[in-house]
């Protein structure tokens, strides 16, 4: 095995919730109440409610409430809507919600306007009504598996589409139980999730059947003083490289590709870092790679704007145009001319460092 020569950074702190709520139906099921027993074990205090209303911090001033809202967990039950899955195209063909919100703190989060009420974290106790829900899943996909690229993965879950599941496991349990449950699963599925976080000792012995997929999501340094609150992107890529060591298939989500000065030098440095670390186990650890450009809408650029006042990410329409999407939202992408220089660099520059690695989508 490679041997990293850098010396080890220190380890990311793992997130403490300063509250953590759980509503009466989750305390009716037995993964609900290892959540709040986690808790308590950690010397968090556990508020165990008797009702499934939430008493939260509803403040007016929107930094308070963000403040309130980023330190609260609440363990409760995910709704029959979270059990029919949705496409989540183009990464998977369904996604399996474990939670909603993020302990993290990225001033260009994609969760911003999009999840209703104060960011808080909310894991999901019916873990069992979700494994239940799987099989009526498989074999009916239509984003990867009618991809010739990628009709080999077989029917693909998604599990890190509205949370970043690595960062709360240390509390939940939740990500290591579906792995575990994909690894006794036989049939053609896998599971994937990216994660900002590099605490993976939990998951490193599990019996996983080479059905669930890891993926770091990166950006260079200079980009990642954007993501508060994670691991720093070295750590993303020695855990990563310690996933692909116990067996595990992975990949890498470069985003979100910023295109503010100095990219090329900093993108160059950061692919020329992945070629380092992951170049030897690229062919054998199917290393994948997703490209996903900034982007924004409207109304999550007003949220982030009040959630990170001081923010020098560039959220203006300067080198954007608008693209309507299939339900008539409006999202600010890059233009045409930006969008086709970076994806002629990205592919360029991973062809030849990281040759043996596949793109999976560009957007």
């Amino acid at each position: 095995m490679l041997q990293d020569p850098r010396p080890l950074l220190r380890p990311t702190r793992l997130w403490t919730p300063k509250r953590v709520l759980v509503t009466a139906s989750a305390l009716l099921h037995e993964h609900g109440r290892e959540i709040a027993a986690r808790a308590q074990a950690l010397g968090i205090d556990v508020e165990r409610l008797s009702s499934d209303r939430l008493p939260l911090d509803r403040s007016a001033d929107a930094r308070a409430g963000y403040g309130a809202a980023k330190s609260t967990l609440a363990v409760v039950v995910a709704p029959p809507s979270k059990l029919r899955f949705q496409p989540i195209a183009p990464s998977a063909d369904w996604r399996v919600d474990l939670a909603e919100g993020c302990p993290a703190h990225c001033s260009y989060c994609y969760l911003a306007g999009s999840l209703k009420g104060p960011p808080i974290t909310r894991v999901y106790g019916n873990l069992e009504d979700i494994f239940e829900a799987l099989p009526r899943h498989l074999g009916t996909g239509t984003i990867t598996s009618r991809q010739t690229a990628r009709a080999h993965e077989g029917t693909t879950f998604e599990a890190s589409c509205y949370t970043d599941p690595l960062g709360i496991e240390h509390l939940t349990g939740s990500l290591s139980l579906l792995i575990a449950h994909f690894g006794r699963w036989n049939a053609d599925v896998q599971l994937r999730f990216t994660t900002k976080f590099a605490h993976v000792e939990p998951l490193l012995g599990l019996d996983h059947g080479g059905r669930t997929r890891m993926r770091a999501s990166v950006n260079p340094s200079a980009f990642a003083r954007f993501e508060s609150g994670t691991s720093p992107v070295a750590e993303r890529i020695r855990a990563l490289r310690r996933m692909a060591d116990a067996g595990y298939p992975i990949g890498l989500t470069i985003a979100p590709i910023i295109a503010a000065e100095g990219w090329r030098e900093a993108y160059g440095e950061l692919i020329d870092d992945l070629a380092e670390m992951l170049g030897d186990v690229a062919e054998r650890a199917d290393l994948t790679v997703e490209l996903i450009t900034h982007r924004f809408t409207p109304g999550s650029r007003e949220v982030l704007q009040s959630w990170y006042p001081g923010s020098s990410l560039d959220m203006s329409d300067r080198n954007r145009r608008e693209k309507r999407t299939k339900f008539g939202s409006v999202k600010h992408v890059y233009d045409a001319e930006t969008m086709g220089t970076l994806r002629r660099f990205f592919e360029e520059r991973l062809a030849s460092r990281l040759g043996a690695a596949r793109i999976l989508y560009w957007t």
